[in-house]
């Protein structure tokens, strides 16, 4: 096995010589990873410390613009990420801080997206993640002016064809098991048929709480893996400390996929809709006409607050973590991920080979 971050990403990214492609990251991201890593934006959860933390630590830090609250706040939170990050780059030139995204959600509801984007390109942030509808091409393209990458969430091969022709530069696959917004399709379906189309980044979610499930992902063919549930239980995240008790203590049996909450299906926690009053399973299904990302509407940031998502890798965590031990976890069982699989897959390779 090759030694360092970098050697950690090219056991799993090999070259033409070995007869296996290698992974299409976009530049801006060569260098700068430990692990095949983005920390998922997530609503109400991710602050500057959680993305400076994770940045920090060699993985992706992303957070949703509208966390930031009331808006003017976002500019200070990207002036406070930048500041810090740079600080530590010039303390740690040897390991860069990897780079960092800011989620979008384009969606007609959300009134603070020009406000938002402009702040954005404005301080010329690395990655956007846009997520609902397809990014306007006119924001791709002034991403793109500064060298800026704009990733997109999809949960079908016709929301990636969509996607795609907006030019956005990857694809995050929102699979079966996802916390929060999820789509159902498993990513052994999903993933094979977008890579039919597209040979450019993909980035895989669904159920991805452990190093071995980041090593799974890429074996299956993705880019990177994107992995939110596992950082709601860290001390930087911004979660209500009940919020991250729950996620260590429920497992994928406790959690409810619904369109209750928000209009679109997602992954939430029963024992928090319990605590709110209602039967997990007995929900009604809501006008999905009613999603509604408006920031002044007190019912949905309530409902968020409340009633928790996760996805089902819950149960794989078990413990509130400075979020440098838990990456120090994550690289460690993706590690041992890959001497077990040399373990496993040694004999059919050989037997392969001789026939």
């Amino acid at each position: 096995m090759l030694a360092g971050p970098a050697g950690l990403l090219q056991t799993v990214a090999l070259d033409a010589e070995t007869g296996t492609r290698p992974m299409p990251l976009p530049e801006l991201l060569k260098g700068r990873l430990r692990l095949p890593v983005i920390g998922a934006p997530m609503f109400l959860v991710s602050g500057p410390e959680l993305v400076i933390a994770q940045c920090r630590a060699g993985i992706v830090g992303s957070f949703p613009a509208l966390n930031a609250r009331p808006q003017d706040v976002l500019e200070e939170w990207l002036a406070q990420i930048e500041d810090a990050l740079a600080q530590h780059d010039a303390a740690h030139p040897e390991r860069p801080a990897a780079p960092f995204a800011v989620n979008q959600i384009v969606h007609g509801s959300n009134e603070r997206l020009e406000h938002d984007m402009a702040v954005c390109l404005k301080h010329r942030v690395p990655i956007i993640i846009t997520s609902l509808r397809p990014p306007n091409p006119d924001v791709v393209a002034a991403a793109h002016s500064y060298g800026g990458l704009v990733f997109h969430d999809v949960i079908s091969l016709r929301h990636a064809e969509k996607a795609l022709e907006g030019g956005v530069d990857g694809l995050i696959l929102v699979c079966a098991g996802a916390g929060g917004h999820a789509g159902p399709l498993s990513p052994f379906a999903l993933l094979p048929e977008v890579r039919r189309i597209f040979d450019g980044t993909v980035i895989l979610s669904g159920a991805i709480t452990t190093g071995r499930a980041v090593l799974a992902a890429t074996a299956l063919g993705a880019d990177l893996a994107y992995m939110g549930t596992r950082f709601i239980a860290t001390e930087e995240s911004r979660a209500d400390p009940r919020y991250k008790q729950m996620v260590v203590d429920t497992t994928a049996k406790d959690i409810v996929y619904t369109p209750m909450f928000s209009g679109v299906h997602g992954n939430y926690l029963k024992p928090s809709i319990a605590a709110a009053g209602l039967d997990p399973d007995n929900l009604p299904v809501p006008d999905k006409t009613k999603a509604d990302y408006k920031t002044n509407r007190r019912s949905r940031p309530a409902a968020w607050r409340d009633i928790w998502g996760a996805g089902q890798g819950v149960g794989s965590i078990d413990s509130i973590l400075p979020v440098a031990a838990c990456v120090d976890c994550i690289e460690a069982e993706y590690r041992a991920a890959l001497d077990a699989l040399g373990a496993v897959a040694g004999p059919f390779a050989t037997r392969a080979a001789a026939e």
